[in-house]
């Protein structure tokens, strides 16, 4: 019964319209108020929300969110685009390469999918469409790069992953590296066919070595928050909620002083948008820190654990079950959502089964970036949608062999577990 009446009103209050923080919440109450298993009040309600956000480790996504708008508006990410551009530019299609590298750039600054499209698709679509390039094509590679945001690490996900399974977020990132890499390969090999099928168009002046540097040399402040944040932490010197910090310090830096392009004025409103942005993530986390301690303060939680025990599943059949469900979840939830959800129900499980806290995390992780390319919540989408002026249908089709791409990548990591844990 108190099954049904947490998930049930959850569900009902999610189909009613309700925002997702307020919904968990509100299912909550409701399991509380009408579920004749227990006797406890509503009080427990506030008390789970506030403990739920006393960690230090989520004052990260707070700072990674702020560093990555002042990234965004402080001129790095220009600087990262005429690299990546320098570096690839000159084969057939060579601009959607650089694509895919600016967005493996930015994401490594970011930890954002959408603030990743929105960024590289506002100073390459326009152009790349200019000289040739397929339209739907260019805005479907742009949605599926912008699926590195979140695994290239800093990664927001990760870090929530983190705060509720005790993993180490040092070894998520480690992880993210490699699979970002394989993700970023898989999308190359898609571009490098469809750019001779379909007729990309080719550089005309291939980039000189002079010019290779000169762009190397002007993007060396935006290459050093990459290394301030993951050498801070690999390093031991900095703690990720430490290093989040720091990033945005030299993000400041950067944007006010050395590309000059962010003034003291600007600082304003851009964090009051980080603000916005990060108060939204938390107050999800927040709310499913109750939901989550009544499911398991109710045995639910315990008896589907020994349920699933009982089927004798082997590790990669459970971990396929668990990719399937995340996925249907990613398609209308979105991916912050979906993991605090769902990570304290089926982490206790994967647990169980002896699977590795960072394998089970990848899962996590990129089926949540998934979602954001499917229809209806698809946050991606819906951002390059909002750069290139596209409807949905068209983008949903040109993003079609680049999705499949990375779809492969995350069927190989659900598999097969070394993938996610060799460099560790």
């Amino acid at each position: 019964m108190t099954a049904l009446l947490l998930f049930g009103g959850f569900a009902l209050f999610l189909i009613l319209g309700v925002p997702v923080a307020m919904a968990l919440g509100a299912g909550t109450m409701t399991a509380i108020l009408f579920s004749p298993d227990f006797s406890i009040t509503t009080a427990v309600i506030p008390q789970r929300i506030f403990g739920g956000l006393e960690s230090t480790s989520l004052m990260a996504i707070a700072f990674f969110v702020l560093a990555g708008n002042l990234m965004t508006k402080g001129g790095i990410s220009r600087r990262l685009v005429n690299l990546a551009n320098s570096m690839v530019g000159g084969v057939r299609g060579g601009m959607s390469l650089a694509l895919i590298l600016s967005s493996a750039f930015f994401a490594a600054l970011s930890g954002s999918a959408p603030a990743t499209v929105i960024a590289i698709g506002s100073m390459l679509y326009a152009d790349m469409v200019r000289i040739g390039y397929p339209e739907e094509r260019t805005a479907g590679l742009l949605v599926v790069s912008g699926g590195l945001g979140p695994i290239i690490p800093p990664s927001i996900i990760m870090v929530v992953y983190c705060t509720m399974t005790g993993a180490l977020v040092s070894d998520m990132f480690t992880s993210g590296m490699a699979i970002g890499v394989f993700i970023m390969l898989a999308l190359a090999v898609v571009v490098l066919i469809y750019a001779q099928k379909e007729n990309w168009p080719k550089a005309n002046i291939k980039m000189s070595l002079k010019d290779f540097f000169i762009s190397l040399i002007k993007a060396i402040p935006a290459l050093m928050l990459p290394i301030i944040i993951l050498g801070g932490i690999y390093s031991g010197m900095f703690t990720p909620t430490e290093s989040a910090a720091v990033a945005v310090v030299w993000a400041l830096i950067a944007g006010l002083f050395i590309y000059k392009e962010i003034t003291f004025k600007d600082l304003i409103p851009i964090i009051l948008d980080s603000a916005k942005s990060a108060a939204m993530v938390l107050f999800i986390v927040a709310t499913s820190t109750a939901f989550s301690w009544l499911f398991t303060f109710s045995g639910i939680s315990e008896s589907l654990v020994n349920g699933i025990i009982g089927m004798n599943l082997n590790p990669t059949m459970f971990c396929v079950i668990v990719a399937v469900i995340l996925l249907i979840f990613g398609t209308f939830l979105e991916g912050i959502a979906t993991a605090v959800l769902l990570v304290p129900v089926l982490w206790p499980i994967a647990s169980s089964l002896g699977i590795h806290p960072v394998h089970f995390g990848m899962i996590v992780c990129i089926s949540n970036v998934v979602g954001t390319m499917t229809p209806p919540v698809a946050v991606n989408i819906f951002s390059a949608a909002s750069v290139t002026k596209l409807k949905m249908g068209e983008i949903v089709k040109g993003e079609v062999p680049f999705f499949i791409g990375y779809i492969l990548v995350f069927l190989a990591v659900v598999l097969f577990p070394f993938l996610s844990t060799f460099l560790l």
